[in-house]
């Protein structure tokens, strides 16, 4: 045998007897990478407790698993990974004092957001009878999700107003407006700022009674972020006495338990699936496996899943006759991604929350589609494939 395979055989015996690793049995295509070189354990997030941790080296998790001294207190762990964008979930200040290392996966999901975005947006107009390229979307929080909706929306032509405080303290004004100026001329505020509960930057509660009351007549307020950001009692209120025009909620205060009568006020709801398409997941459980992989030396180098399904048709053929430009764009979008769907779903049945989110469908993001144009314009097929989508024919 090859001297190499011998030295790589032996180092993966070694480092299986000495890496434990609990994960999270909802990371898609993480089972069967890490068992050559470590135990692992799966367990669904809410039943990985301290007493499974005591001997463990290491957790993968995703945001319902909480990382603080209750769980780790006298464990063994040494490194943490979500495969989350957020990580509020983990006392971080508690892990450093502790020598635990953790990390996130920033980004991950952030074409995916842009996705649920966007069909938000085009739902909203066509429902409501406008045309995007005559509203002003303010967003608040401009870091790699808020970026690429930016981006999305400036090509279907919208005014963008940006907001980021932390990122104008460090790089200037520039580019970046004050978030009372959003609250009076935006006619649709997306929120897509961390939780942080102190502090300078605080978001817990940044959109309560008093901000919500300031925003513009007729507005619209998206929240996919997190609940927490909105005090979801407010903005019951504000739909209510229609201070608000409507609101688009993917994310909640008390998640599963959440508040089934401001459910039944927002024009779309959804489980906390913004950043659910598949190859957001794929993108999460990739930068965690390479992360574990690094901390602990492990022989599996730039790892990715192989497996990500494709759609089963790929092509969307449009015949723009009759149709507006606004519309051709909006049967790309929903043709990969209706938000009304998972909307639908998410009404029939609240209670199966967790449930809808563990249980998610495949959605692809764009570049795993193309759009076929028949009877249509230069602008549509330019905002089309500046939108991602492959253009054929």
């Amino acid at each position: 045998m090859d001297i190499e395979i011998v030295k790589i055989l032996t180092l993966s015996i070694k480092i299986s007897l000495i890496v434990k690793v609990i994960a999270d049995d909802k990371i898609p295509f993480l089972k069967g990478v890490l068992e050559p070189y470590a135990d692992v354990v799966y367990l669904p997030g809410k039943e990985i407790t301290r007493n499974i941790l005591i001997d463990a080296d290491a957790m993968l998790i995703r945001t319902r698993t909480k990382c603080n001294e209750q769980l780790l207190r006298g464990t063994n762990v040494r490194f943490i990974g979500t495969a989350t964008i957020g990580f509020d979930h983990i006392d971080s200040q508690y892990c450093e004092k502790n020598n635990v290392r953790w990390t996130n996966a920033p980004g991950c999901n952030s074409s995916s957001v842009q996705q649920y975005i966007a069909s938000a947006l085009l739902t909203v107009a066509s429902s409501f009878r406008f045309c995007l390229r005559e509203k002003t979307l303010g967003i608040i929080g401009v870091g790699n999700v808020g970026s690429k909706v930016a981006i999305m929306a400036k090509i279907l032509g919208m005014n963008v107003l940006l907001n980021d405080p932390p990122r104008a303290r460090k790089e200037g004004d520039m580019g970046f407006v004050k978030i009372e100026r959003i609250l009076r001329e935006a006619d649709i505020v997306t929120l897509h700022v961390p939780l942080t509960m102190s502090g300078e930057d605080r978001t817990y509660h940044l959109f309560d009674e008093v901000t919500i009351k300031k925003m513009k007549k007729d507005s619209w307020l998206f929240n996919s972020s997190r609940g927490e950001v909105v005090n979801n009692a407010a903005l019951r209120f504000s739909l209510e006495s229609d201070a608000l025009k409507g609101a688009v909620i993917d994310v909640w205060e008390n998640e599963p338990d959440i508040d089934t009568d401001l459910l039944s006020k927002v024009f779309a709801a959804t489980p906390h699936i913004a950043g659910y398409s598949t190859d957001g997941k794929a993108n999460g459980t990739a930068m965690v496996v390479n992360s574990l992989r690094s901390f602990f030396s492990l022989p599996l180098e730039n790892w990715y899943p192989v497996n990500v399904p494709k759609p089963a048709f790929s092509e969307i053929v449009i015949d723009g006759s009759g149709k507006t430009e606004e519309d051709i764009i909006r049967e790309a979008v929903l043709h990969t991604y209706s938000i009304k769907t998972d909307d639908d779903k998410f009404r029939q049945s609240p209670s199966d929350f967790e449930k809808q989110r563990g249980d998610y469908p495949l959605r692809r993001e764009f570049p795993s589609w193309s759009v076929k144009l028949l009877n249509s314009t230069e602008y549509v097929r330019s905002v089309i494939e500046n939108m991602g989508f492959r253009i054929v024919g």
